[in-house]
This record gives C-alpha cells, sequence and structure tokens, in this order.
C-alpha cells in the first residue's frame, strides 16, 4: 500500500522519458510502473508529464545586506513564490559580515529558514577569512552539513583580495567544501565606472557598458588557476559571456574540476530592457550585465552541448522604491543602484517554454539543467533532483498548453515588479508535491509554513586525479 499514486504519468527522469504510475510512500518514490489504485489518495496525471521538481541553488532570500537591511523575500515568501514555479528545493546564501564569524552566520541563517515551505541547504558567503575563528567554524559547519562556499572578486562590501581567495582554497580542501565565485574583476569595473562617470553617463543603460566581457573572462581565468593549483571542485557562478566559456574550456583540458552555471535572464532577456527611459532601465541592473545577442547565443549553445552545468534564477529580489532599488534615490547614477532582480518563480516555466517547448534540448537534459545537477553537486543527491525510486516525492505535474504573458500579478514575491513583464510563457506546474504532498496548484500556493527541512550535503567526494598544476608541484616534492 502506498501513501499516494500518481497515474497514468508520462515520467521525465534525469536519463529517461517513459510512462508509468508512481507510488509513495512516506513522502519518497517507492514504486515505478502499473500500480493502479493501491493508495488513498489519487491523482491522475492523464498522460501529463511529471518531472522532478526544481532544485534552485542560486538564489537570496532573507539576506542581510548591511546596515541592518534585507532584500525583500524572507523564507516564507520567497520558497512560496519559488513553489508555485516548480521549485522545491532551495539553496540560497548564508552571509558571513566582516568581523563575524561563519558560525554566527550559519545560525543565523538556520533560524531564519524556520520559515521556509521547501527543503533547503544554503551556501556561506566567506567575507573575512583573516577572523580568528575561520577554520574551526569551516570545521563545524562542514559538521552539520554545509559544504559549499561563496566568494565574490568584486563589490566593496563582500569581495575578497587574491590574498584572501588564497585562503579560502586552501580551507575549502582541507575542509572538503566546494568553492562557487562570482567572477569580475573589480579594479576594471571601477576604472570604466569613472570614467564613464565622468562624462555624464549615469543612466542604467551605461550598467553594461561599465562592466565589459573581459572584466568576467579574466576573473573566472584567475579562479580557474587557484581552482588548478588546489584540485577544489569550483562553480563559476551566472556566467554571462562565451569568453568565460571558453576559458573554463582549456582549465578544464587540465584536470580541474569546474561547473558552471548560468540564469534565467542571461537567456531569455535583451539590452532593451536597460534602454528604457527613466529610471524604469533600473530593472535591468544585475550583474553581471545583460549581454549582446552573441553572448546570448552562444550561452543557449553551451546548454545544448553541455558545457552549462546548471541553470538557475539568482534570485534577488528589491522592490523597486527608495529603500531598497534605490537607496540613493531616483536619480543616482546606475553604480548607486541596488544590483539584482526576482526570478526564482518564473524559473522553470520560462526555461521549459524556452528549452523544452522550442525544441533546443531534450526532456531529460532539462531535467538535469533544472534539477539533477545541482543536488549532485551540492551534494543533496540521491535524496533531491530525480525522478527514481527511493528519492524524495518532490514532483511537478506539468500542464503543457498553458499559455499566458508573464505580468507581476501573477508572481507570489515580494517585490513589485518583474523583468520578464511581457514573455511568454507556454507551459507551467498543474501540481507541484513536496516528499508527496501537494503544495501547490497552478497560482495557488496549498503548503504550509515552516514545513520545509534542512538537507545536510554530503562532503564534496575526495580527489582522485591530480591537475596539472599539482603534478608540476609535486615533482619538487610539493603536496597539499
Amino acid at each position: 500500500m502506498f501513501d499516494l499514486v500518481i497515474r497514468n504519468a508520462r515520467c521525465a527522469s534525469s536519463s529517461d522519458v517513459f510512462n508509468a504510475d508512481i507510488g509513495i510512500r512516506d513522502g519518497r518514490i517507492a514504486a515505478l510502473g502499473a500500480i493502479g489504485d493501491k493508495a488513498p489518495e489519487i491523482i491522475d496525471a492523464a498522460g501529463r508529464l511529471v518531472t522532478p521538481g526544481g532544485v534552485d541553488s542560486h538564489l537570496h532570500i532573507d539576506q542581510r545586506k548591511g546596515q541592518g537591511r534585507i532584500n525583500a523575500d524572507d523564507f516564507y515568501s520567497g520558497t512560496v513564490s519559488a513553489a508555485c514555479g516548480g521549485t522545491t528545493t532551495v539553496l540560497p546564501f548564508a552571509p558571513q559580515h566582516r568581523g563575524e564569524g561563519i558560525a554566527w552566520a550559519a545560525a543565523d541563517y538556520h533560524e531564519r529558514a524556520r520559515k521556509s515551505v521547501l527543503d533547503y541547504n544554503f551556501h556561506i558567503v566567506v567575507t573575512d577569512p583573516s577572523h580568528p575563528d575561520f577554520d574551526r567554524d569551516l570545521a563545524q559547519a562542514a559538521a552539520g552539513g554545509l559544504r559549499s562556499l561563496k566568494i565574490f572578486t568584486t563589490y566593496a562590501a563582500v569581495g575578497i583580495a587574491d590574498r584572501d581567495i588564497v585562503t579560502v582554497f586552501a580551507a575549502a580542501r582541507r575542509h572538503g567544501f566546494m568553492v562557487m565565485v562570482h567572477c569580475e574583476n573589480t579594479d576594471i569595473i571601477d576604472h570604466v565606472t569613472q570614467q564613464l562617470l565622468a562624462q555624464g553617463h549615469i543612466a542604467p543603460k551605461f550598467h553594461l557598458a561599465s562592466r565589459p566581457t573581459i572584466a568576467e573572462a579574466e576573473a573566472v581565468f584567475r579562479i580557474c588557476a587557484y581552482a588548478e593549483l588546489f584540485n577544489v571542485p569550483t562553480m563559476i557562478v551566472h556566467v554571462s559571456t562565451g569568453r568565460s566559456l571558453d576559458v573554463v574550456a582549456l582549465s578544464r583540458a587540465k584536470g580541474t574540476t569546474l561547473f558552471v552555471e548560468t540564469c534565467t535572464q542571461y537567456l531569455t532577456l535583451d539590452g532593451s530592457l536597460l534602454d528604457k527611459p527613466g529610471h524604469e532601465g533600473a530593472k535591468g541592473i544585475f550583474s553581471p550585465p545583460i549581454r549582446d545577442a552573441a553572448n546570448r547565443a552562444e550561452l543557449w549553445r553551451a546548454v545544448a552541448d553541455g558545457r552549462i552545468d546548471v541553470l538557475s534564477s539568482d534570485h534577488s529580489p528589491y522592490r523597486f522604491d527608495e529603500v531598497e532599488k534605490f537607496p540613493n534615490g531616483f536619480g543616482a547614477s546606475f553604480d548607486k543602484i541596488a544590483s539584482g532582480v526576482p526570478g526564482v518563480e518564473i524559473r522553470m516555466p520560462l526555461l521549459f517554454t524556452q528549452c523544452v517547448k522550442e525544441g533546443r534540448i531534450s526532456l531529460p537534459e532539462f531535467v538535469q539543467l533544472t534539477s539533477t545537477n545541482a543536488a549532485r553537486i551540492y551534494g543533496l543527491a540521491p535524496r533531491k533532483g530525480d525522478l527514481t525510486i527511493g528519492a524524495d516525492a518532490d514532483l511537478c505535474i506539468w500542464d503543457e498548453n498553458y499559455d499566458r504573458v508573464i505580468d507581476n500579478a501573477m508572481m507570489h514575491h515580494n517585490v513589485d515588479f518583474t523583468p520578464y513583464e511581457g514573455l511568454k510563457v507556454t507551459a507551467w506546474p498543474a501540481v507541484t508535491l513536496s516528499r508527496g504532498e501537494v503544495i501547490s496548484r497552478y497560482h495557488e500556493f496549498c503548503g504550509t509554513r515552516g514545513r520545509g527541512r534542512f538537507l545536510p550535503a554530503m562532503a564534496t567526494a575526495p580527489h582522485q586525479d591530480r591537475t596539472d598544476a599539482e603534478k608540476e608541484l609535486e615533482a619538487f616534492g610539493l603536496a597539499w
């Protein structure tokens, strides 16, 4: 006997598409096949597609931004929004602020996450590796099931210098963490920004000019070097340009374990968003910026040929007001406007529309890019991320005949705009389940506050293959 059976499903896993009933017991997938009515609760999928729920491994919710401010979504509104768009597991960021220990940051975020309606883990943002408790706190975090660190190569408040990047990679190697990196050369950005401002170029559209592709590609090259030197699995987040993909390919050829993420906005938005009149262009300010059509086309090619591993939302919610998006006033120059846009709810439907419905990739590839790969890379597989026996019953039953133009009124985030306004989606999760419980039906959330659980991540796999950099050092008797 099962607790729930989903009958007549067209199932898509990370490796196959097949017809089956899905038997769910104790929140997990217990059987796939011809099951019939062996449960007190039956959902008839009526031939509709069923996929794993999404795993969004890059989003900012309930995140402190300094001076006591937080972004617009807390763990409740952020995860309700995610659930209504078919995402069932989230991995947001627990930020360390300078002068604070990592243990404090992790404890604070565990407390904030009590409101979550979805299962979660989180990444630790490292801004102060010189803190006296850094190494001890990392060991404690690893024991508590946190296994990923994030660092920035730009932004004054959070970016760290190369000597500190070395410290982070060495510590990640010791304690079994992977490292994810926001890659942009801060000195290039600062120099170009000052040149633009000196010429009176302050409008939102100049945000793109201030962050040229070479600024991203240079930082990617630098981070690839550290990843190779320390042989630490490394995720290059929100890649926006083909130049960065070329750098990663060179480093992978040297034995480096590198993963690449891009986000919904880099595939689906164009520069016209930044060029709207007045301060409306700020709805397109996020970093790295929107690129041109050639870079967007290269990203799509990389999605199709496997060079990109993960598609995330980088949900960064700011209300369009003088507290959050415009803390320096509506007339502020582009560099004084908060960088980030919402997107956790629209990620799965928009990517399904533009990836699968438009024939760019197969259903198993869609599952890999939006769910399986992130779960595997961040240590949550096999429990999360796939439609297989033993996995949690986190599932989406899709309506592939859905047809709607996106508008902010359909969203559940605590933000008063969406940059995706006016784009079209032709599919939406009709029913979303988390651990066998229906938590949303189309745009209606029907779960409960605080039902989400923390998921301890497994340790990064031991390194067997040596990178070229390690081999070079070993010739001189050096090893980590």
